[in-house]
């Protein structure tokens, strides 16, 4: 079969996949979370009567936005883990992923398609929600952000779902019930949300780096190198890329944009390679 073929059957996949999720009840409950998390943020952090704590700013549009990541971060990465937590196990379970192995489609193939439709099914809501959320900003500030700015923002966005759902994809693969999808699903990104500063405080206590002081600038320089193993960290630093200052963060943008490079191709790679040995 012809390469434009391949990618002509796979895009319909996609379509299909993301098309599924996107009319399930989780999609359905996804909608308000993101509204809330995006839109609102955006909204309230634009607000010129807004008092933010410590150091914090949001004078610009595009500080607004960084800002506001925060809530992405806790909203729609959630929403990939409810969409794809039991995307191969719940299939695998119901006896649909050994009707779709049976077609005469490469692995890869219908592999890349899984994922693609996941991701499609968060990327959507949230580009559109992200998108009326600089509306927002307009609305309360007069001003749009930059136009690069405004791609940054959603190319980052949308590689950062692209990672989860890879991830989510590869956790739920190797789950043998939904019990242990739920348990890899939430357990990742757990681990990537709310446990990752652990892990920095770890390493620099076996590296003999002071904890004790967050501000530290060897603290502070350790956890930018320990960021990079982390999806969450990466999107931070590729947001603050475009920050006056880099928010305090000295590390050259071509490791960041390394680090989110390999983000893509390794979960992909780990997810297909799995994939193509499920039985």
């Amino acid at each position: 079969m012809s390469l434009s073929s391949r990618l002509a059957r796979i895009i319909r996949l996609v379509d299909l996949y993301s098309a599924q999720h996107l009319r399930s009840s989780r999609s359905l409950m996804l909608w308000p979370i993101l509204l809330l998390f995006i839109v609102g943020a955006c909204w309230g952090l634009a607000d010129p009567d807004i008092s933010l704590p410590g150091e914090i700013q949001a004078d610009t549009p595009y500080e607004v936005l960084f800002i506001a990541s925060g809530f992405i971060l806790l909203s729609a990465t959630l929403g990939v883990v409810l969409i794809g937590f039991d995307g191969i196990s719940r299939k695998r379970l119901s006896g649909v992923l050994s009707v779709e192995l049976s077609q005469p489609i490469p692995r890869s193939d219908l592999g890349i398609s899984l994922l693609l439709g996941v991701w499609g099914a968060v990327l959507i809501p949230t580009t559109l929600l992200s998108l009326l959320g600089m509306v927002a900003i307009h609305a309360q500030m007069g001003v749009w952000p930059e136009p690069g700015d405004a791609l940054l923002f959603l190319i980052s966005t949308g590689l950062l779902l692209y990672w989860y759902a890879a991830i989510q994809l590869l956790a739920s693969s190797w789950a043998k019930d939904m019990g242990g999808a739920i348990a890899w699903g939430i357990g990742t990104w757990m681990m990537f949300t709310m446990v990752w500063v652990l892990v920095t405080v770890m390493v620099a206590g076996i590296l003999g780096v002071e904890v004790g002081d967050t501000s530290d600038s060897q603290y502070q320089q350790l956890s930018v190198w320990v960021d990079l193993f982390s999806p969450n960290g990466v999107y931070q630093m590729l947001l603050e890329s475009n920050l006056d200052g880099g928010m305090g963060r000295r590390i050259n943008p071509l490791f960041v944009w390394l680090a989110a490079l390999l983000w893509s191709i390794i979960p992909t790679w780990l997810f297909l390679h799995r994939f193509e040995r499920i039985k």
